[in-house]
């Protein structure tokens, strides 16, 4: 993967190197008047503090910032207080006599005075800020003052914290230590978040920070690292043991006035200040949770950093989308206090640089490319430059006039006897008293009659008494005045005393009521945090029952629902097996029932059979019945007889009529139908013969006939005649509903019982005695199938002989 940008740094760059192609063209700008912000980012670890610090014996990038700036304004500072910043990112300017007043006030306040920097450095610091290379801006506006101003906040959890405020000691508030811990005997009070506002010419500032008017670079870096550094929030983590947990803002200020036509003083017109901000920023790194095995305030801390960050990335996203494809859409700024505080640079207002810090440890790969990915889309965001800010309309070149001035005016007073060397705003107001009175003429006599320079000295005398009288009646008189002014002024402070300090009483007890209060609703919430406490552990012990009555609940719904599945299982496999069982006996009562009722029907034939044959015998001749008598009562066995003669014939059984009077048939016979030789065939007359049955044929015909053949048990062919009636349907379809079985059965004559008698060698006996066959004998079998019966085709019932 390949990423593109301006400029690359090797891992053993020197930081005057980084520092000349990085920051001297901001340090420039600021110095004629125009915005610049430089951050650096990268992952945790990486080394943005160190370039941004740097280390003893070479300074990063803001002691050479620093060092650059009072390089090339050292000479042309104004004195302190002449510039004074006000409460909404406006600055005053005031005169020398302001400005030394201003001095005594702040002098005499009981308040820790701002560093100097004439004395001792700290060692701890000391060979950061010794910067060998003393470079410089070559063109500087000699003609103005300028005075620097600094101030350190930090973004904490997405809220500004002021690192120069002074934060007294209060008893009745917790203490903490720098990584939001409390400690025992700490005298550290959190202080409070500030505000961020917009001025009148749209620029963000944070209301009520602490900014320092610092005169060296010693002096400046001495306020960031002892008031601002050591209140930074770091702690220690799996990744990096000194990790930042805010992101750092140091703003340096630079005011620059133009002087008046004689160049001696500031100029007294507010619209001619020039006010250039630098704002040097330190972001907190990317951090993964699951690398820094962070937790508790740890993780919070991670998780605002992040969510910072990406909020940086989506303004700058949209940016690019903006100018690339001409949209207007919202940049979401006031998603994060970081780039809500640096808006208008991003809308133009200086130029931006970014410094990319990258591990090469193979452990951040993943987390460095994406920090490069975003870095490479930066470069394609273009924003306004500022326009060069307009001339005041003064000659140039003024305070090199008032010097040569100066110069000349003390050269003169060398040669008049004055002090050499002074400078006339160091001479006293006695050497300036003297130089108001007339030069005394020369006193030297040359000759004795010469009468012209005692009367001149006379004269020159008498006229610097006269001028002593006069200024001494006018001192008197202006002493007078003084002291009435003096004793008006006595006066009328004496009553704003006392009315400031009766108004001072009544702070101190609204002061001491709010204290009261204050501690009063301390306990109250100290109390109520308690509450809230022990409520929550009772909520967090009620979810947990919660949660487990539910999954109880749960488990036990679902034990009911598979309860009730197995059941409704259960419940139709019973019906299932109730309604086979039921249908089975129905099924089995039936046929037995049939049974029984053919059995009855048999019983009752064979009984008809035997009358018929009864009432046959008695009504027979009498002639013929003792012949028959006799031959019963012959000892020999009776043989076989033939049939019985014609003249005496037993009655028949009554074929049933067919039904097929008037009807037309369909003579199914199947391909495999064999041929029999039987005298008794079947054959219908005018029926349709087919080998398949067919919609056509069944559609032309109303009755039908299947020949069936089967191979008995006995080894002989048993053909069946299957007949059933054609109807339609209602789908305009034919069905076949069987209604009828007759059976045709070819039998040998050796197969057939007969009762056996002996033999009788009288042929005329044997024809007699043919005549009386045996009832059960000729009608051994009966062959009988009705409709509708459930027992099946071809049921044969065998009589029992007697």
């Amino acid at each position: 993967t390949q990423y593109s940008f301006k400029e690359v740094f090797g891992t053993l760059v020197a930081q005057k190197e980084l520092f000349d192609a990085v920051a001297k063209p901001l340090v420039e700008d600021l110095i004629r008047g125009k915005n610049g912000l430089l951050f650096t980012y990268g992952v945790t670890g990486s080394g943005k503090t160190h370039t941004m610090t740097g280390s003893p014996g070479d300074g990063g990038l803001l002691p050479r910032c620093l060092a650059m700036i009072f390089n090339s304004i050292g000479p042309f500072q104004a004195k302190r207080f002449v510039f004074k910043l006000d409460d909404k990112n406006g600055v005053d300017v005031q005169s020398e006599v302001e400005a030394l007043l201003e001095r005594q006030r702040r002098e005499a306040l009981p308040v820790p005075k701002t560093p100097s920097g004439k004395r001792q450095l700290d060692p701890e610091f000391a060979d950061m800020i010794t910067v060998q290379d003393h470079c410089r801006v070559e063109e500087v506006d000699e003609d103005n003052v300028y005075g620097v101003f600094v101030s350190y906040i930090e973004i904490y959890n997405n809220y500004i914290y002021d690192l120069l405020e002074e934060t007294p000691f209060e008893s009745i508030k917790p203490k903490w230590n720098s990584c939001n811990t409390p400690v025992r005997n700490g005298d550290f009070v959190p202080p409070q978040s500030k505000i961020l506002r917009e001025d009148q010419n749209h620029n963000m500032y944070v209301t009520g920070c602490t900014e320092v008017e610092v005169k060296s670079t010693e002096e400046a870096f001495e306020v960031f690292w002892r008031a601002g550094q050591k209140k930074r929030r770091i702690a220690n983590t799996q990744l990096n043991r000194e990790s930042s947990r805010s992101h750092s803002v140091f703003i340096i200020k630079l005011a620059q006035a133009p002087l008046d036509a004689d160049g001696d003083n500031v100029l007294q017109e507010k619209e001619q200040i020039t006010l250039s901000q630098l704002s040097l920023v330190d972001l907190a790194g990317s951090e993964r949770t699951n690398r820094t095995k962070a937790e508790g305030n740890r993780l919070r801390e991670a998780g605002n950093i992040n969510q910072s960050l990406m909020t940086l990335r989506t303004c700058i996203e949209v940016l690019r989308e903006n100018q690339l494809y001409g949209t207007n859409k919202m940049v979401p700024y006031r998603d994060s206090k970081l780039t809500h505080l640096f808006k208008n640079y991003f809308d133009g207002e200086g130029k931006v640089r970014m410094i990319v810090c990258v591990n090469p440890k193979a452990e951040d790969y993943e987390e460095s490319l994406q920090v490069m990915r975003f870095a490479e889309m930066t470069q394609e965001v273009e924003v306004a430059r500022p326009v060069d800010r307009p001339l005041c309309g003064l000659t140039p070149g003024r305070r090199l006039r008032n010097q040569a001035f100066r110069e000349e005016l003390s050269r003169k007073l060398e040669l008049r006897g004055g002090p050499i060397g002074a400078e006339p705003e160091e001479q006293s107001a006695a050497e300036l008293f003297f130089q108001s009175f007339p030069p005394l003429p020369s006193c030297e006599l040359l000759d004795i009659n010469d009468d012209q320079t005692l009367p001149k000295l006379i004269e020159a005398l008498e006229q610097r008494h006269k001028t002593r009288q006069m200024l001494a009646e006018e001192f008197a008189k202006n002493v007078l005045a003084f002291k009435s002014m003096l004793q008006e002024f006595d006066s009328s402070v004496a009553s704003k005393e006392n009315y400031i300090q009766g108004k001072l009483a009544e702070k101190e007890k609204t002061i001491t009521g709010q204290r009261t209060e204050m501690e009063r609703l301390e306990k109250k919430i100290k109390t109520l945090e308690y509450k809230i406490e022990i409520l929550e552990k009772t909520a967090t012990i009620y979810e947990e029952d919660k949660r487990n009555l539910q999954q109880e609940l749960e488990s036990k719904s679902q034990k009911l629902q598979r309860q009730a599945s197995d059941k409704r299982r259960l419940e139709a496999r019973l019906q299932g097996m109730v309604a086979e069982t039921s249908l089975k006996w129905e099924k089995e009562c039936e046929r037995r029932v049939a049974a029984k009722q053919l059995e009855m029907q048999n019983k009752l034939w064979v009984k008809d059979e035997k009358l018929k044959q009864l009432k046959a015998i008695v009504t027979e001749p009498r002639a013929e019945r003792p012949s028959r008598e006799r031959e019963r009562e012959k000892p020999l066995p009776r043989s076989v007889s033939p049939s019985p003669a014609p003249s005496a014939p037993v009655a028949p059984l009554r074929p049933r009529r067919s039904r097929s009077a008037g009807e037309r048939w369909v003579d199914h016979r199947p391909p495999s139908h064999v041929p029999t030789e039987t005298l008794l065939q079947p054959r219908v007359p005018g029926a349709v013969t087919v080998a398949a049955p067919s919609r056509s044929a069944l559609a032309r015909c109303d009755r039908y006939l299947l020949t069936h053949q089967e191979l008995a048990s006995d080894g002989e062919i048993r053909t069946k005649l299957i007949k059933g009636d054609v109807f339609k349907t209602r789908g305009g379809g034919q069905a076949v509903q069987f209604t009828d079985v007759e059976t045709l059965k070819q039998e040998s004559p050796t197969g057939r019982k007969r009762r056996s008698s002996p033999p009788d060698p009288d042929p005329a006996g044997d024809a007699a005695d043919s005549e009386w066959t045996d009832v059960e004998t000729r009608c051994s079998v009966a062959v009988e199938m009705r409709a509708g019966s459930a027992l099946g085709p071809g049921y044969e019932h065998h009589a029992q002989p007697k």
